[in-house]
């Protein structure tokens, strides 16, 4: 296969990606290992919720045909212990809430809608029939899906299928992601700094980015730009499911991640997508391996990212709608629009009244990292002449 060389616009290049990013194989786990995890299959419900009738308040069971009227109170039902026996025509039971309704009872009433004296309530207006008692699979029955297939699990997921008895479930696999920063200038944060050396900051960002995706995440250590380290660095990264680098992928003389992916079997599928920052950004498959190369810029490997690789970690877990995820909001001020490439200004974000404003933060070259923490947004500007009013209805992804 040619790889597409001339620049391909954003919606292409997504969906390539997504394309090559087939769900890995599923496993079992158990219900409280698989927070953050994506269902492979959907999970259906081992018993009814409820399981019984039970009182959806502290109150009195009794007979709807009984009310109004004054009836002896001859048993009080605690949550989590049975009724003692079926209710007979004249009495009431106290039954808290989440209590097994007795049989013969048909309603409910709570406790401020009566006067009680001497194990006696008075009910003064009439009770409707199945007022405050909740049914058997009223919220869901035996057999039914709790949680479809492609959704991650989170806290109100995890209880649900707690409730409804599920014990273990079957998700995807987690992507085992290597992460690799080429650079004969790179440091280790902390280290002293020589002319022309700058800190490491692109490998420790992707590994945050990529964790937040689910993935395992392994930091191969920075190669220099030499050809021997980059090949024994890009031979361990390829063993991993997904392989992300960062620098070398441009066109200097230094630039060596491309040619020596391609010597070891790499396909490349494309360079250089019209978008900014981030053009040269490469994507190519050897066997079951996705491999992004990310410009070397830290904005640039940051949009990358979040554009990019982040699709292909959620749709590897087999997610039903794996992104990017826009969401709408408008400009806090004109900006202007680039005629070839799509831009993604890093942006303050406010909820307002009419909706989320977006205010474009100062610094907005690829080099500028500091800069682009004071953002929590990529606004989206689409290519074109002229510029982009303030109130402009744009699109853009939130920054976690």
């Amino acid at each position: 296969m040619s790889p597409v060389t001339e620049l391909i616009s954003l919606a292409e290049a997504q969906a390539l990606i997504l394309e090559r990013a087939r769900p890995l194989p599923s496993e079992r786990i158990a219900l409280d290992e698989a927070a953050g995890r994506f269902l492979a299959a959907p999970t259906t419900a081992a018993v009814d919720l409820p399981p019984f009738r039970s009182s959806a308040m502290d109150g009195y069971a009794l007979r709807s045909a009984d009310t109004p009227g004054a009836l002896p109170v001859v048993f009080r039902i605690a949550a989590g212990a049975p009724a003692p026996r079926a209710l007979a025509v004249g009495e009431a039971m106290g039954i808290a809430t989440g209590g097994v309704v007795p049989d013969g009872a048909d309603a409910v009433i709570p406790h401020e809608y009566v006067v009680e004296s001497d194990n006696q309530v008075e009910i003064s207006g009439a009770v409707a029939s199945g007022a405050n008692i909740r049914n058997p699979g009223l919220d869901v029955a035996a057999g039914e899906v709790v949680v479809e297939a492609g959704v991650r699990l989170g806290s109100p997921q995890i209880g649900a299928l707690a409730a409804a008895g599920v014990a273990e479930v079957v998700c995807t696999r987690r992507p085992r992601a290597a992460v690799l920063t080429t650079g004969t200038e790179l440091r280790a944060p902390g280290s002293p700094l020589g002319p022309g050396e700058v800190y490491e900051a692109n490998g420790v960002m992707l590994a945050a980015q990529l964790a937040g995706t689910g993935a395992e995440v392994i930091r191969l250590d920075a190669v220099a730009d030499d050809g021997a380290g980059h090949r024994r660095a890009l031979e361990q990264g390829l063993e991993y499911d997904v392989l992300v680098t960062s620098g070398g992928v441009s066109v200097g003389p230094h630039d060596l991640v491309r040619r020596i992916e391609a010597e070891l079997g790499v396909d490349e599928v494309f360079w250089r997508v019209a978008v900014r920052p981030g053009k040269p950004v490469s994507f190519g498959v050897r066997g079951e391996t996705l491999v992004f190369g990310l410009p070397g810029n830290p904005v640039s490997t940051l949009v990358g990212c979040e554009l990019f690789v982040k699709p292909a970690m959620l749709a590897l877990q087999g997610a039903a709608d794996p992104g990017p995820r826009f969401a709408a909001g408008r400009l806090g001020q004109t900006v202007a629009r680039n005629p070839v490439r799509d831009d993604l200004l890093r942006a303050r974000s406010t909820v307002t009244d009419d909706g989320v404003s977006l205010e474009p933060v100062a610094g907005q070259e690829s080099h500028m990292i500091v800069r682009a923490a004071e953002a929590d947004a990529l606004v989206l500007v689409p290519r074109g002449d002229g510029e982009l009013a303030a109130g402009t209805v744009v699109r853009f992804l939130a920054l976690s």
